[in-house]
């Protein structure tokens, strides 16, 4: 069968593959992604659910419009408000089919064949391959523990000339990383000073240990002026609410959304009424801050304690920077003591010992560091994570 030339750019996930071998009995997987089941409001979703169905059920069961059913938007432009992003009316957002939409209708609606991207280095997975399958050639911005550095960034911008640049500014997949004040109003100066658009990702920011981080992107912006009509906001309510629900939304210039528009018709026509109508319904509730305090409060527990057992466990054979925020923690083998250097070859003696995590090298579009490694702590009690490190401290 002859495929479309795009896909010879793309594979896989490597994550998605290894799901495959974590069907052996007793692993204990710090690989994935996603938040914890258990810690769902499934009683607040099904009132909602009710409430959606008892109030207006042509509206949440109907067709709808492709900008997103208008009770969500007026939620969402309320929720982004709550969160310091001042002026987000209800249509200078769209909703998306999870914010993973959002980046596919930028791909569509922005890059051409040969078109220059700058992501992170690392960044998320899928970014990488959904910016690839529409012709980009990616180039990587190094990052540390405060993100991306913002010196090295603008001489890309400069020497580059890119269509965009994408970012995770809080708590990012995969590095947790959280981007510094300062370097915030940087990238924004810059994004002014070169007239480059700028997409901030955002589905981990409210997921905060300890003092919130600081305001995203868009919520800086009125303090840099000319910067807001540079930058794409996407969100998401995966994290924090239900990834079921695959409710997202993009906030972006008029223009872009036009054309936005115009490609989710042709994609989906419009992201679930019934899931937007419960969604819409749920943040009206109100019941969103206390799921967010209990969230914050158990993955806090859980990213303290694998961070203490990885120091126990395998000591100076890993270095890591304790996340903030999100779910994840980025680390990078020493090769202390003798010990393995390489996170591939580290991956398959603990997938021998009964723990999986993700190796770091797929996360890079160029030039990847195979010492690194993503581990989740979302899904493993405190429990099942100090027995997992353990594990991983045997397959050293």
């Amino acid at each position: 069968m002859a495929f479309a030339d795009r896909l010879n750019h793309v594979e896989t996930s490597a994550i998605r593959e290894l799901f495959k071998l974590l069907g052996k009995p007793g692993i204990i997987s710090f690989a994935g992604g996603f938040p914890d089941s258990a810690m769902f409001d499934v009683g607040g979703i099904r009132e909602a659910t009710s409430r959606a169905l008892a109030e207006e059920p042509g509206g949440a069961l109907q067709y709808g419009a492709t900008e997103g059913y208008q009770p969500l938007r007026e939620q969402l432009s309320a929720f982004m408000a709550a969160k310091g992003a001042q002026g987000v009316a209800p249509d200078n957002l769209i909703v998306t089919t999870g914010s993973q939409q959002a980046l596919d209708l930028l791909g569509k609606t922005l890059i051409s064949p040969g078109d220059k991207v700058i992501v992170e280095g690392p960044t998320f997975l899928a970014t990488i391959q959904c910016f690839r399958l529409y012709g980009a050639e990616l180039i990587s911005a190094p990052i540390d523990g405060q993100g991306v550095k913002t010196d090295a960034l603008e001489a890309l911008i400069a020497e580059h000339k890119p269509k965009f640049v994408y970012l995770i500014p809080t708590f990012g997949n995969p590095s947790g990383a959280l981007l510094s004040a300062e370097r915030r109003k940087a990238v924004l100066e810059m994004a002014v000073r070169h007239q480059t658009l700028i997409v901030e990702d955002d589905p981990y920011g409210d997921l905060y240990f300890g003092d919130a981080p600081p305001p995203s992107l868009l919520g800086l912006s009125a303090s840099v002026p000319g910067s807001r009509e540079l930058l794409v906001h996407c969100g998401s309510l995966s994290k924090v609410l239900s990834p079921g629900l695959r409710v997202g939304w993009m906030i972006a210039p008029p223009e872009l959304l036009a054309k936005a528009t115009m490609c989710k018709q042709f994609s989906d026509a419009h992201t679930s009424t019934f899931a937007q109508a419960t969604a819409a319904q749920y943040l009206k509730a109100g019941r969103m801050p206390a799921t967010l305090a209990h969230v914050r409060q158990v993955y806090a527990e859980r990213a303290q304690a694998m961070g203490d057992a990885l120091r126990r466990e395998l000591g100076d054979a890993i270095d890591f920077v304790p996340p903030q925020g999100g779910l994840f923690i980025w680390a990078r083998l020493t090769g202390a003591g003798g010990k393995v250097a390489d996170g591939n070859v580290f991956a398959k003696r603990a997938i021998d010992k009964g723990v999986a995590f993700v190796p770091g090298t797929p996360f890079y579009c160029a030039h990847p560091d195979h010492a690194t490694l993503r581990l989740s702590f979302a899904t493993a009690d405190v429990d099942k994570i100090r027995e997992g490190v353990a594990r991983l401290g045997q397959a050293l």
